[in-house]
């Protein structure tokens, strides 16, 4: 234990002594924490999982980067399979959603406009068997896949715009259909990115 002299040199030497094993503690954890571990992360992630640290990009037959399969984009021409609603238009550094109540008007008066537009688009296929995710927003608003059957309902209205047969379409969503994450979770889904992908490659 250090003793206090009359000037003061002991406690000085205490305090500086500690300022001095802080500020080295505060460059090894930079060091650590602010350089090696994120070199080390990225490098592992760069060589074990590429295609995922990368974004999960998709490209075309040319090479091209037409998107990336965790994030769902907007189909505005009718001849291609459309995604879910998106309150955020597919804008990733906007997730989320508006978290609306069933009777919020805002809300109301967007589902019927959805509702419209799909019998307008698809008339050949009842209102009763529009799925509901056809119609709302998913809860980060960039969801890509929708569920095999409302990639079904729409054959119908894509047969029709393109000439592919209602057969050779179904073939296309089963092929797409990807299974249950480990066989028990979540649901069975369809990329729509994926599946317009592979629908374009079959127009050529």
């Amino acid at each position: 234990m250090s003793t206090i002299t009359k000037d003061g040199q002991a406690e000085s030497s205490s305090v500086g002594s500690i300022l001095w094993m802080a500020l080295r503690m505060s460059i090894l954890f930079i060091i650590l924490c602010g350089i090696a571990y994120p070199f080390i992360s990225t490098g592992l992630a760069q060589l074990l999982f590429p295609a995922q640290a990368n974004g999960s990009l998709l490209k075309d037959k040319e090479g091209n980067v037409v998107g990336s399969e965790l994030i769902g984009q907007a189909f505005t021409d009718p001849k291609y399979f459309q995604g879910r609603v998106s309150s955020i238009d597919y804008k990733a550094e906007a997730s989320g959603s508006n978290n609306y109540g069933p009777s919020n008007p805002d809300m109301l008066e967007r589902t019927k406009a959805s509702i419209e537009q799909w019998k307008k688009d698809n008339p050949d296929v009842p209102i009763d068997q529009l799925p509901i995710a056809l119609i709302t927003n998913s809860g980060s608003g960039l969801d890509p896949h929708i569920t095999p059957q409302s990639a079904t309902v729409q054959i119908p209205r894509i047969s029709k715009l393109t000439g592919i047969s209602e057969q050779e379409l179904q073939s296309l969503v089963d092929e797409y259909t990807e299974n249950r994450d480990l066989g028990i979770f979540g649901d069975k889904r369809v990329n729509v990115l994926k599946i317009n992908l592979a629908l374009r490659e079959a127009l050529k």
